[in-house]
């Protein structure tokens, strides 16, 4: 009877390790694994993609004039505060929540209702879901921030507030269903998006452009525009930014696995291609490398390999990195130039361009050598990928145009979107905050 007991109590140990509950026994059914050393990597890559908000911060406050720094930081922190509390309420319920039809998610986990410490295994299998839905936050914060570095200087405070949460609910959320969202269209076609060139970079990019024209040039562009006022402080953002795209990207395997591996080493390959590239074509071009340029084909490259990281092997990182560096870099120097809009630090020009050819490089040099469970792309024998990414490319350029454009107008309409002359030759941390970034000292 001893040697009974025994046996018993260490087979339901062995069990209990195995993550089976004496209530699932009873129940007949098996409880959901969360496995710890998942949960603890999706736990540090959503502190790490929380950093980068600080990080952008620092990265366009260093590159404003100084009379405009501390508006650039209050409005990244602004955006930690009311994106969180928006998506708590009702922006994961929209963006992942049940399915309607393709388009949006259902209010059923509005205020995180069922959103509990267990997983769920349409997203996470094997950590909390509210650990993914943590992880998803920090997305969602960034991406609204990176549209700043379009209309930079010249918006009201107030106006940024209201547009910023009205595009997160009306823009973001429902783009992030169609691509990563259960049920979601885009998803449903077989479009990939690893970690975020469409859900972010393109969506942000696009409404970055949009707020360019609408806003209207910077008074004094281009002529008498000042150089960045702090260009280390830009270096220590950008170094933070790629600090924290390895959770970006590594991160968004959700397990501490072979594609998280996988993922870290493409993006900081990527990254370090597109740095250089940058450099050797300002080199060639304008005789000398800055450091500016280093930096923008760094995060230039970082932005490309996102949708691309989860599916792509370290040369062919190599040619996405080379690539956006080149077509970005076209783009800054001559696109914006000849068509005269005014896109303060090149939101468009980096993360739009960077986030479409990102996409459209995941159609060419997607492997399921790498990950099974995505697909090949064009130059492993499957030109349909390509074309499945140029979809989601169009389909999310149109939408984040149209109701960008339809939300600026109506914040403009309301409150009005831009400060006067006065306020924007004196400065926006003055006139908006009552503060100054530097005092003077006798």
């Amino acid at each position: 009877m001893r040697k009974l007991r025994v046996w018993f109590l260490g087979a339901t140990g062995f069990l209990a390790l195995m993550g089976v509950s004496k209530l699932a026994l009873a129940a007949g059914t098996v409880a959901p694994v969360i496995n710890t050393g998942d949960t603890a990597w999706v736990l540090i890559s959503a502190g790490l993609v929380f950093l980068m908000t600080p990080g952008l911060a620092f990265f366009y406050g260093g590159l404003v004039r100084k009379k405009n720094m501390l508006s650039v930081l209050m409005q990244c922190f602004m955006l930690m505060c009311i994106i969180t509390l928006q998506w708590v309420m009702f922006g994961y319920s929209l963006s992942f929540g049940p399915d309607i039809k393709g388009i949006i998610g259902n209010l059923s986990w509005a205020g995180l209702h069922g959103v509990g410490i267990t997983p769920f295994a349409d997203y996470s299998a094997t950590v909390p879901h509210q650990a993914f839905m943590i992880y998803q936050a920090m997305f969602a914060i960034i991406t609204p921030g990176l549209i700043l570095g379009a209309f930079a200087e010249r918006m009201k405070f107030s106006a940024f507030v209201v547009f910023s949460l009205l595009w997160a609910t009306f823009v973001y959320d429902p783009v992030c269903h169609w691509v990563w969202g259960v049920g979601g269209f885009l998803r449903n076609s077989g479009a990939l998006d690893f970690a975020g060139g469409t859900v972010v970079h393109i969506n942000a990019g696009v409404a970055a452009l949009v707020c360019a024209i609408v806003l209207g040039k910077r008074k004094g562009y281009p002529s008498h525009m000042s150089p960045p006022h702090n260009l280390p402080f830009a270096v220590l953002g950008a170094g933070l930014l790629w600090f924290g795209w390895f959770g970006f990207n590594g991160g968004s395997a959700l397990g501490a696995n072979g594609l998280a591996t996988s993922a870290l080493v493409v993006t900081h390959v990527a990254a370090a291609a597109a740095g250089l590239t940058w450099s050797l074509l300002e080199w060639k071009i304008s005789s000398k490398p800055t450091m500016l340029g280093m930096i923008t084909g760094a995060v230039a490259g970082l932005v490309a390999i996102t949708p691309a990281a989860g599916f792509v092997g370290p040369m062919d990182a190599i040619w996405i990195g080379v690539g956006v560096s080149v077509i970005c870099y076209f783009f800054v120097a001559v696109v914006k130039a000849k068509f005269g809009y005014d896109d303060s630090l090149d939101a468009f020009g980096v993360h739009g361009v960077g986030g479409i050819w990102g996409a459209l490089a995941t159609g060419l040099w997607a492997t399921k050598a790498v990950n099974p469970a995505g697909n090949n792309g064009l130059f492993y024998g499957n030109p349909g990928l390509f074309l499945i990414q140029l979809k989601a490319v169009v389909i999310t350029i149109v939408y984040s145009f149209i109701v960008s454009f339809v939300l600026l107008k109506i914040v403009d309409l309301v409150i009005g979107l831009r400060v006067s002359e006065d306020e924007e030759r004196i400065g926006l941390d003055l006139t908006q905050h009552r503060e100054s970034g530097y005092t003077m000292l006798d």
